[in-house]
């Protein structure tokens, strides 16, 4: 006689609140790039001045244009998540700069200030019980805000490294 294979049970709700506040907090680690390698603040910190506009022969980026864009990119994830009215730009244009270097250090520190202050915001979105991850976002396409978060830290780890290897290229990397 053949024995019946049982299949697990489906839980009968989406998460619990244990399981709720342990994917929220990993999301957190994950926006914050915690993990397996360095992070937007390493990236971005002691980088020279006169090095923030310099070209590499083939590279199609600049620091300050990888940081523009990283800011850009983020506000207009954040801005999706919260604001129903938000409009996003115009790709590719409106999330690149035009310039390779910035206008000056108040504009560089503007730009990393902005960001930093951007991640807190799709933290706090993030963090608060009352925004369902899995619901999907009332103005989008079928967009939930788990996958804003995780297109945020995806991009935000990509372009990190990008900036890293140009330090690297560069001679500005530890």
């Amino acid at each position: 006689m053949k024995r019946k294979r049982r299949l697990p049970k489906a839980p009968k709700k989406s998460s619990s609140g244990a399981n709720d506040a342990a994917l929220r907090k990993q999301l957190i680690e994950l926006l914050r790039s915690r993990g397996a390698h360095a992070d937007f603040d390493e990236a971005i910190d002691g980088l020279p001045e006169g090095l923030r506009g310099a070209r590499v022969k083939d590279v199609p980026f600049t620091a300050w244009r990888l940081l523009e864009h990283l800011r850009l990119a983020q506000w207009d994830i954040l801005e999706f998540s919260r604001n129903a009215k938000h409009k996003s730009p115009k790709w590719p244009e409106g999330y690149w700069p035009d310039a390779d270097a910035p206008p000056n250090a108040a504009a560089w520190d503007a730009s990393v200030a902005a960001f930093r202050r951007d991640l807190g915001e799709m933290e706090k979105l993030v963090s608060d019980p009352a925004n369902n991850l899995f619901a999907p976002i009332a103005h989008g396409q079928g967009q939930t805000l788990l996958r804003e978060a995780l297109l945020l830290a995806d991009h935000t780890s990509y372009h990190v490294g990008q900036l890293i290897l140009l330090r690297r290229m560069l001679g500005a990397w530890k």
